[in-house]
């Protein structure tokens, strides 16, 4: 199985149109377009019944100290964690494809309405729930994607990873407001194959001509 994009390469960077909030001069961020960027896949193996999609960055601080820090850098020798910023599941068979913006165009503060969504599909939670459920003005339940908003101060090139699962079952046994690790608990069960496609991208303006991790 194999997953492509024309949004951009991969392996490569993400363009800031894909991403939460872009490079600010004077404020160091900046809400973005945050598309939900396009993607298509072929090879499913026989019996694929229905697909889904989790994108994750594994490169999140572990402590956020430091995070967004006037004068602080996150180093990256810090132990990283799992963010999860797009859960789709129940895809149907066809189409093998997804349009940019699709599923995302511009920030909606308090979130994006679900679990429902576009083809009898459905989204779970992403992590955004949990950073702004402290901010008055912005909590509320995230559904679908937002794209990467890492801390401007990272010394480290975070990835995005984009994983595509054909699963056994139209329907993946997970219900309500469900989570990125809930559905990487029930794809174990029901995976048939994955393939994976990645991006990287940055805020910290010192990286931006020298990407890497």
């Amino acid at each position: 199985m194999q997953v492509t994009s024309s949004s951009f390469k991969d392996g490569g960077a993400i363009p800031a149109e894909y991403a939460f909030c872009a490079i600010d001069a004077k404020t160091h961020a900046t809400l973005s377009q945050n598309r939900s960027p396009q993607l298509s896949w072929s090879g499913a193996p026989a019996g694929t019944k229905s697909f889904a999609i989790v994108c994750h960055d594994p490169d999140v601080p572990s402590k956020g100290d430091d995070v967004n820090q006037e004068g602080r850098v996150v180093p990256k020798s810090l132990p990283r964690v799992d963010f999860f910023h797009w859960v789709l599941v129940d895809l149907p068979p066809r189409p093998t494809t997804i349009a940019e913006g699709e599923y995302s165009r511009g920030f909606t503060p308090r979130g994006k309405p679900g679990p429902a969504t576009r083809h009898g599909a459905r989204h779970g939670l992403n992590d955004y729930t949990g950073w702004f459920a402290g901010n008055p003005e912005m909590a509320g339940q995230y559904f679908g994607y937002d794209g990467p908003f890492p801390p401007f101060n990272d010394s480290l090139v975070h990835h995005y990873v984009f994983t595509l699962y054909a699963l056994d079952l139209p329907r993946l046994p997970v219900e309500g407001a469900f989570t990125g690790p809930q559905v990487r608990q029930a794809l174990a069960r029901h995976a048939l194959a994955e393939a994976t496609f990645s991006g990287t991208y940055t805020l910290n303006r010192r990286l931006v001509d020298t990407p890497g991790p």
